[in-house]
């Protein structure tokens, strides 16, 4: 029998370093204690790739078996799933067949804003706008609110969801992102712009969408006891922590003992203070039952700085395993800042204050004297864009209130980037991606965990980013 020749005769291990040109080593990660780790590893949504990458791992695949079997890894580490008929079918595919099922790492949850009831006047107002907008058509939203109700009614989602679940046994981190496709983002402008009455219309809300995905995939992980560590959620409702801490109390505790990295990032500034102050008893479970917490990250958004004590979300707790900790958006005293890191001397090797306002009386000098001379880890401060309360109210005093997701972005190093808020478009309807896939093909069953790049808002110029320690 003939030797083989070209890429055939090449050695798994240079195949395997092909590929990792391609899309980088699955069972690679950035360690939780660099800088990098909260906002490269899980906070940043992921980049939106070339298009040609994730067809060069399928077309890999497809030359033979042994290319075939090479590829698994490198084309299901990630799988994204988008909240629809289309997504969830093929979620129930990839989770069916358990050689490839057991190589998935990271599960991203993209979940549409749901379609609520008053839809009498959709297609008035679609007319009134078309000259402004274009031609939509009404029987494209009429056609997803039908399938979110199924979905919804038959729980189809929670069952494809715990088949998911069991079979991703090597699953380490959990995603749930908001998704927005052109259509719908044509439809809430368009909604904004309208005389029509609000109740007549066909809206589209995130708050339902986020309880939902967030109750499924929690009632998921809990009923497979998925090994899982990491949770992600950079585009929370903070209405949604109500209604968890009401629905499934015994479930939050449970998950929460298996945490070793917990990112919040709440995008909703009504009610804020309110709303967190009636979640305070949650955190404080969440918190008190993550006993390995390595990573932790609780965000708001940038224009509205959560007005609570530090410890009314944490709760003075301790973590002995604590590596990075992160905090953006808040008004606090130097006090405050300077006794959490205090009770973390010795193990937190990373601090990121990101948007922190200090209250009139503090000083954000007596904060970096503390963490100079006591820390005894500390690698590294961010400090991107802090500021003093005052200063800070005096700049958005006479500020016209604009959407966070209207803002552009801010140029910032790739490092350091807690985004303040996320929008992650589709440009096709029922689909998670834009690259076409054959769905009788097991081989092209996989997601890629990509989307367009994250929008980050731009308050003021930026400050020093961070300070060596």
């Amino acid at each position: 029998m003939p030797e083989p020749r070209g890429p055939l005769a090449l050695s798994n291990e240079l195949l395997k370093d092909v590929l990792d040109c391609i899309e980088s080593d699955p069972e690679r990660s950035v360690n939780i204690d660099r800088r990098a780790y909260l906002s490269v590893e899980s906070f940043r949504p992921p980049s939106l790739p070339e298009p040609s990458r994730a067809q060069d791992i399928g077309n890999f695949r497809l030359v033979c078996r042994r290319f075939a079997e090479i590829g698994i890894p490198y084309q299901f580490a990630k799988v994204a799933t988008r909240f629809s008929k289309h997504g969830l079918e093929r979620l129930d595919k990839i989770c069916s067949h358990n050689h490839l099922a057991k190589h998935t790492r990271k599960f991203s949850y993209l979940v549409p804003y749901f379609y609520v009831e008053g839809s009498e006047q959709i297609e008035q107002l679609l007319e009134s706008q078309a000259t402004h907008h274009g031609y939509l058509d009404p029987s494209l939203f009429r056609k997803k609110a039908d399938d979110q109700r199924r979905i919804l009614h038959t729980k189809e989602d929670a069952q494809i969801l715990r088949k998911a679940m069991t079979a991703f046994v090597s699953l380490q981190h959990v995603q749930i992102l908001r998704v927005q496709d052109e259509a719908d983002r044509l439809l809430l402008d368009m909604m904004e712009e309208s005389e029509l009455p609000r109740a007549a219309m066909l809206d589209l809300k995130w708050t339902p969408a986020c309880i939902h995905a967030t109750s499924t995939i929690a009632q998921a992980l809990l009923h497979t006891r998925s090994p899982f560590s990491r949770f992600s959620g950079p585009m929370m409702n903070s209405q949604s922590a109500l209604v968890i801490k009401d629905r499934i109390p015994q479930t939050v505790s449970l998950l929460a003992s298996r945490l070793a990295c917990l990112e919040l990032h709440f995008d909703d500034s009504e009610a804020l203070n309110e709303r967190m102050r009636a979640a305070s008893r949650l955190f404080k479970t969440v918190f008190s039952a993550a006993k390995n917490l390595q990573a932790v990250h609780v965000g708001f958004p940038t224009r509205s700085p959560l007005e609570l004590g530090l410890e009314e979300i944490f709760h003075g707790v301790q973590w002995e395993k604590l590596r990075a900790f992160g905090i953006q958006s808040w008004r606090l005293d130097a006090d405050e800042i300077i006794q959490l890191a205090r009770r973390h001397r010795t193990v937190l090797r990373g601090l990121r204050l990101r948007d922190v306002q200090l209250r009139e009386g503090s000083m954000w000098k007596d904060v970096l004297g503390m963490l100079r001379n006591e820390m005894e880890q500390l690698d590294w401060v961010s400090l991107r864009r802090v500021d003093y309360s005052k200063h800070f109210d005096e700049l958005w005093a006479d500020s016209m209130e604009i959407k966070d997701g209207s803002l552009e972005g801010s140029e910032s190093d790739d490092e350091d980037d807690f985004p303040a808020h996320f929008s992650v478009a589709d440009s096709d309807n029922d689909r998670d991606d834009a690259i076409e896939y054959d769905s009788d093909d097991e081989h092209s069953l996989a997601d890629t965990d990509h989307g367009p790049d994250a929008n980050e808002i731009a308050l003021s110029p930026n400050t020093t980013a961070s300070l060596p320690f």
